[in-house]
């Protein structure tokens, strides 16, 4: 059965935050940099030094977090998301289906260098990631 995280994207604070949480909940954390992503070449150079995606990992709590904000930008009530991390590739394909039925898919299921993922606005307006497979890099 999937895993059930909460994924914040700050507003170029995504460093500041996690390092912040870490300091609070303990735990390790993990930050990967837009410069550091194979997604580096394809991003304006002001956005090298931003978290593409964090982890705070704590026990059994898990804190996702981004400074990548969507193309309708930052504002209060875009900025978490419940991500899901799937067991099976079956299961993202039935979750994803499932919960953007009459919502809105904002990014399609798909390959990524980190795994499947993708991310949708269902039809009571929350939004949700659904990711499977991957490594996250240290």
């Amino acid at each position: 059965m999937a895993s059930l995280n909460a994924y914040l994207v700050f507003n170029d604070k995504c460093q500041e935050a996690m390092t912040f949480y870490k300091s609070c909940l303990g735990g390790e954390l993990i930050l990967n940099t837009v410069g550091d992503s194979p997604l580096a070449a394809q991003m304006p150079a002001a956005m090298r030094d931003k978290i593409l995606h964090g982890v705070l990992t704590s026990g059994k709590m898990v804190l996702m977090g981004s400074d990548m904000v969507g193309e309708e930008g930052y504002k209060p009530g875009n900025t978490i998301s419940l991500c899901l991390i799937c067991d099976s590739k079956g299961e993202i394909d039935r979750l994803f289906s499932q919960l953007s039925e009459g919502g809105r898919v904002r990014h399609p299921l798909k390959g990524e260098f980190f795994g499947t993922f993708g991310d949708l606005t269902d039809r009571y307006g929350f939004n949700w990631m659904l990711m499977f497979g991957g490594e996250q890099k240290k």
